[in-house]
């Protein structure tokens, strides 16, 4: 799949989000790249054979004070790669790990850690 079609994918998972939510992003940016960079798989200590399908980096909702002002975009990155590669090209398998992908890192932009979103996930039955 070209980047292209993947990227319709995404857009897809964002605008399955409830509008509720979608109204509520602020200073987010969504992006897709084929892979981590080597910087970002620095930043998180991404281990050999661990594979990561999609990464927020910025400052969450619940961490902006009073002094967050003219702060460059938040950003998720969807990681077309290895998603391609754990769904071995079955369209609706990588659609549904999109779509879970961009709301886990959505949860993460509103405040949620690791652990909550995987406990969020956990009970609406999603599993990789």
């Amino acid at each position: 799949m070209d980047q292209t079609e993947f990227e319709k994918l995404v857009q897809e998972g964002i605008e399955q989000i409830p509008l509720e939510f979608r109204q509520k992003l602020d200073n987010v940016a969504i992006f897709v790249s084929p892979y981590p960079s080597p910087d970002q798989q620095r930043k998180i200590n991404l281990r050999a054979g661990w594979t990561l399908f999609g990464l927020y980096e910025g400052v969450p909702l619940t961490k902006r004070g009073t002094n967050y002002a003219m702060a460059m975009p938040d950003r998720i990155t969807i990681f077309q790669g290895p998603i391609q590669n754990a769904t071995r090209g079955d369209v609706n398998r990588m659609r549904e790990i999109v779509r879970n992908t961009v709301w886990h890192e959505i949860a993460h932009h509103f405040g949620m850690d690791e652990n909550e979103v995987r406990e969020a996930e956990r009970k609406r039955g999603v599993g990789y």
